[in-house]
């Protein structure tokens, strides 16, 4: 029996409340598993997260789903006419859910990379367009809301491997279970290293717009030192001291103007050639 639920949002529906991986035994032997559900829309580059309730006893299996990402409408796909699903009977059902569960993660994981090359590339761009730094957290945050959802999920599989020993056919559900487990595993990783790069992104940016700043503050230094050589000759001369030589001389005051023009041309060649300007 499968009941969906419709109306997740881009992110948990009670930020305080999120979706917890839960495996328990009933006293009767029933198995409970509720566990975070991912999707992603590319247009908003937003991780929409839900939940995925599993009630297995015997030969029924009863699952509920909240949220877009359709676990088990692909689960169902798979039973019907996709690969072969590993074990038999009501074990069978769980496994398409838990397999289709990680397939969902696992293509979440791949839109994220891409939308993490993309940013990649615009961070790097030579020609900037908006903030790249917004869209570097942005992105992070994402990302961070992925392994939230699929991290529990990580941690509640070795549960069912640990049970599964005891089952009569423990080797043959162990052995999905693991693969399960596995693929979990390998998504988190990918999850991890697309925010390190993140992290990365934001490092190389701030140094560049460091060094840009410094570059800066060197020609505005420069500027200034070329323009502090007519400030200083003229407030020299701006004192009106009477015995001043160059104030009787016909040339004088074109030679302390030529003097000023070759000596801030001087300075400017100097900060040229030290890459200042």
């Amino acid at each position: 029996a499968v009941l969906r639920l419709g109306g997740a949002g881009a992110h948990p529906p009670a930020p305080g409340h999120p979706v917890r991986a839960r495996i328990v035994r009933t006293p009767d032997g029933a198995l409970v598993a509720t566990v975070a559900t991912l999707c992603f829309d590319a247009a908003s580059r937003q991780v929409s997260t839900g939940a995925l309730t599993v009630v297995a006893k015997g030969a029924v299996v009863l699952a509920a789903e909240s949220g877009q990402a359709d676990v088990l409408g692909r689960a169902a796909e798979r039973l019907a006419s996709g690969p072969r699903v590993p074990d038999e009977g009501a074990r069978q059902v769980l496994a398409a859910t838990l397999l289709a569960l990680v397939a969902t993660a696992a293509d979440v994981e791949v839109e994220l990379g891409d939308a993490v090359a993309a940013t990649e590339g615009a961070v790097f761009a030579a020609q900037q367009s908006g903030d790249p730094v917004q869209r570097i957290y942005d992105l992070k945050r994402e990302v961070a809301e992925a392994r939230r959802a699929l991290g529990p999920v990580s941690s509640a599989l070795p549960e069912l491997v640990a049970e599964a020993a005891d089952e009569p056919d423990g080797e043959a559900l162990q052995r999905w279970l693991r693969r399960v487990q596995a693929t979990a595993d390998r998504v988190d990783r990918h999850l991890d290293a697309h925010d390190a790069l993140l992290g990365d992104m934001l490092s190389a940016h701030l140094s560049r717009v460091s060094v840009r700043q410094n570059e800066d503050m060197r020609k505005i230094s420069a500027w200034a030192a070329i323009a502090a050589v007519p400030t200083l000759v003229a407030g020299i001369y701006g004192m009106n001291f009477q015995h001043m030589p160059e104030l009787t001389w016909r040339w004088g005051y074109p030679a302390v103007l030529l003097g000023m023009a070759g000596v801030c041309v001087l300075l400017y060649r100097s900060f040229r050639r030290s890459g200042w300007l």
